[in-house]
């Protein structure tokens, strides 16, 4: 028996790979997918040898966003409680620890468009269709899109976006600098491993502060606070035997390169 139903969990260390597998559904979001999801998270946050997570999509889509045939029915209790959902698990990516990669293979839309805005870097297929439908469906976005939209193209791209609730293209969402990279589909995944795996070089315990202190800077902290935990970053750094281990082989690197010169 697959161990899950919504999703794919795979570990080619030093990288997870967690693909949304509902494309008879374009992967809609129904509340299991959620739970899944956040599963997988911890599952790739507990495991010592995951150092980067790829997050993407199976067949057409990244995601269509919320299921509506799930949703069509529920009461507003139950709609409150898959929104709560659905914003503990966004929250859990925000403050994952380890570097999370949107690979954004087809429609991103909705909820599927705001799970990948709070992933730390976005490679988009160049013909993905990337979007917030919630305007013409009487609805409003969640997932912190409203800060991480506006963050990313500046407040008035993201009016114009949310209020028109037009898709765009990858190639433009990248001109735009809502993803880092746009390229063609069949280079998405090489594209978005390489990058995992060039982070994946370097040491887990500084990305993990880098991502808290660039948290911070976008966030309500001020400069002096922010400043102050630079220090205490720096400090915590140090003292791990990663960086102790780091400098001697940097230092044997560099004795062996005086060696060859002389």
């Amino acid at each position: 028996m697959p161990e899950y139903t919504c999703i794919v969990y795979e570990t080619p260390h030093p990288l997870a790979i967690i693909t949304l597998n509902r494309p008879g559904v374009l992967n809609a979001m129904n509340r299991l997918l959620w739970i899944e999801l956040e599963q997988a998270l911890k599952k790739a946050a507990d495991d010592q040898d995951v150092k980067t997570v790829i997050l993407t999509g199976a067949g057409r889509a990244f995601s269509t966003g919320a299921d509506l045939k799930e949703s069509k029915d529920r009461d507003l209790a139950t709609y409150r409680a898959y929104l709560v959902r659905l914003q503990e698990t966004t929250r859990r990516i925000l403050r994952f620890e380890k570097p999370i990669i949107a690979a954004i293979n087809g429609y991103a839309l909705g909820s599927g468009y705001e799970l990948a805005l709070a992933c730390d870097i976005r490679i988009a297929a160049e013909d993905a269709q990337i979007g917030s439908p919630e305007a013409r469906v009487s609805s409003s976005v969640t997932g912190g899109a409203f800060r991480l939209l506006s963050q990313l193209v500046g407040p008035g791209k993201a009016k114009e976006l949310l209020f028109t609730a037009e898709y765009i293209s990858g190639r433009e969402a990248h001109d735009i600098g809502l993803v880092n990279k746009a390229v063609p589909l069949a280079d998405l995944m090489p594209e978005a491993m390489a990058m995992a795996e060039k982070i994946a070089k370097n040491s887990s315990f500084s990305i993990s502060m880098i991502k808290k202190g660039l948290q911070m800077a976008s966030g309500d902290a001020s400069l002096e606070t922010l400043m102050d935990f630079e220090i205490e970053a720096c400090l915590a750094c140090v003292s791990t035997r990663e960086r102790i281990d780091s400098l001697q082989a940097f230092a044997n690197r560099k004795k062996g390169e005086s060696d060859y010169e002389s």
